[in-house]
């Protein structure tokens, strides 16, 4: 083999597999000096001249030499070796961190969809929760105003005082929403321009005189009428029957809304509006047609019609509004009721068909009571219309029913005569009926079909799970089952 080192330094093939091997002790021209101190064992004969062993002694002898020749590998490593490894632990820390990466994004999605989901509950039950207390604060305003009523005649005998006293607070409805506004809006705005704002409810010119006059007076009276009805009821029923008697407002409204505004008609609240008038007739029948529980039935009768009037002329001219609309409304009919209307009580007291003596003998507690827990209702009305579901409100209505019959069981020791409890409880019935949705047939159509599918679907399952196990079992026994021609 040809001992003549290389142009790299590396003599032979030994050499260079010696380097990328990396031997320990390895430096260049270590496979040739190993053969040539081998050749000069061999050829060299005792006592002779041997030139290449002297050669070889002195290069070994030579630790600069050495040095600079194991230098140049060591350094050569140095500068290969490294980049190899580098590259091959830079390829596996970024395998790492990818795959830490991953896991750490997926972890941090459960994370999210796990708060998503806590989120989603927590506001699916607050607004269960908010729904609840909007029916149950209607219902317990209404109980409550009725309640006070009657307590009220006990000492304090003017029905249309009272109606007038309590329509005058609704000038305050208003107020009440502004200072709502002020509390939750990020935009606030001044009160004469948000007045402005909301006044459109009459017209895109706002609320003029001529408007004042024309838009409030019919609505004002209805008002009027609707609650001095209601209270002249109360003298003469118990709570119970006249609470569930004004439930027929309901089917009064419907049918209006049918004549008057063309509304679609509908079989289930033809239904409704039956069964109210039925029992209204049976309420009228149980008393044997005379006395004051007629009268009493009539008063009732009238104030959910002169109400149902109110809500279908609502409709007609001024349409939907806003919950803020509504609020300059209601404090509008209480100007007019407190500029207009306060003549009529007046006029009452002279002529002593509501005469009241002395003046310190009037019961200014009850009547705030009753003013008080009157404002509550028609605010919570306004509110949970536009805050929640309309059918909300309804229901909360309604429920006012059995509210009555509970104070009037337990504190005034009524007892309930079976007509009556019958004409009650198919009045209620049929003010439910009328809170079925207009495409009521058709969702519940599509809701008997997807039963039906649902059905077929899992008894199609349960077959192909029982076939499955029968071949199953069949094969199991070493048996096939071959179907018949």
């Amino acid at each position: 083999m040809d001992g003549k080192a290389a142009p790299n330094g590396v003599a032979t093939i030994e050499d260079r597999i010696l380097r990328i091997t990396g031997y320990y002790g390895y430096y260049p021209g270590y496979s040739s000096q190993k053969s040539a101190s081998r050749s000069s064992v061999i050829q060299c004969k005792p006592g002779g001249n041997c030139p290449s062993r002297h050669r070889g002694m002195t290069r070994q002898l030579s630790p600069l030499s050495v040095a600079e020749d194991s230098a140049a590998p060591i350094l050569e490593l140095q500068n290969r070796s490294p980049s190899g490894i580098c590259r091959h632990s830079r390829v596996e820390r970024q395998s790492r961190s990818e795959e830490g990466t991953q896991t750490h994004t997926e972890s941090s999605s459960q994370e999210a969809e796990g708060q998503t989901r806590c989120q989603s509950c927590t506001s699916t039950v607050l607004k269960l929760i908010w729904r609840f207390l909007i029916i149950l604060s209607v219902s317990s305003s209404w109980v409550g105003t009725t309640q006070f009523v009657k307590i009220t005649y006990e000492t304090f005998d003017c029905p249309f005082f009272m109606t007038w006293f309590s329509t005058n607070w609704n000038i305050m409805v208003f107020p009440i929403y502004y200072s709502g506004h002020l509390a939750t809006a990020q935009e606030k705005q001044s009160p004469i321009k948000k007045f402005r704002e909301c006044s459109r409810i009459f017209g895109e010119d706002g609320l003029t005189l001529k408007l004042f006059l024309k838009r409030t007076a019919p609505f004002s009276i209805l008002w009027t009428l609707t609650n001095y009805l209601y209270l002249l009821a109360l003298k003469k029923l118990t709570a119970t029957d006249v609470s569930a008697l004004f439930c027929c407002n309901k089917a009064f409204v419907f049918l209006l809304s049918w004549i008057v505004l063309k509304d679609r008609f509908m079989g289930a609240r033809i239904v409704a509006a039956i069964m109210a008038i039925t029992g209204i007739v049976m309420m009228a029948y149980a008393d044997g047609f005379q006395g004051d529980s007629i009268i009493g039935v009539a008063y009732a009768v009238g104030s959910a019609s002169t109400s149902a009037l109110y809500k279908v002329l609502f409709k007609m001219f001024l349409g939907s509004a806003n919950f803020g609309e509504a609020a300059h409304f209601v404090s509008t009919l209480g100007f007019f009721n407190l500029i207009f209307i306060s003549v009529t009580p007046i006029i009452l007291y002279f002529t002593k068909v509501e005469y009241w003596s002395p003046f310190s003998a009037v019961p200014w507690g009850y009547l705030c009571g009753v003013a008080g827990l009157w404002l509550a209702f028609n605010i919570l009305v306004n509110v949970g219309v536009v805050l929640t579901y309309p059918i909300l409100i309804s229901i909360g209505t309604v429920l006012s029913v059995p509210g009555n019959a509970a104070v009037d069981l337990l504190k005034h020791k009524m007892i309930f005569s079976v007509v009556r409890l019958g004409a009650t409880i198919i009045i209620c019935i049929g003010f439910l009926l009328m809170l079925l949705p207009e495409e009521w047939d058709e969702i519940t159509l599509r809701f008997i079909n997807s039963l039906k599918e649902k059905k077929s679907e899992d008894h199609a399952d349960d077959i192909t799970d029982s076939s499955v196990h029968t071949r199953s079992r069949s094969r199991a026994n070493g048996t096939v089952s071959i179907p018949l021609a």
